[in-house]
């Protein structure tokens, strides 16, 4: 599954439009590297988020394409 599209269904990024940006800005890696929008994510994968001054971690657990509000939670573990 593409980046934008795994934070955007995981709700740590509420837009895709906002996620593609976060991306072209140089705030998300994937495994310590910088991401595009593009870059596939798998299960293992550690993406870290820069919002501000507060950097977000997290590790992908399952990658699914749509998913309920309440178990959004069993995508990823926070690091």
């Amino acid at each position: 599954m593409r980046l934008d599209k795994y934070l955007k269904v995981t709700r740590l990024i509420k837009r895709r439009t906002v996620a593609n940006e976060a991306c072209d800005a140089g705030r998300v890696t994937i495994n310590g590297r910088p991401a595009k929008a593009s870059a596939e994510v798998k299960v293992g994968d550690k993406i870290t988020i820069g919002f501000g001054n507060k950097d977000v971690s997290v590790e992908v657990l399952d990658v699914q394409e749509t998913i309920h509000k309440e178990d959004v939670t069993q995508l990823y573990r926070y690091i």
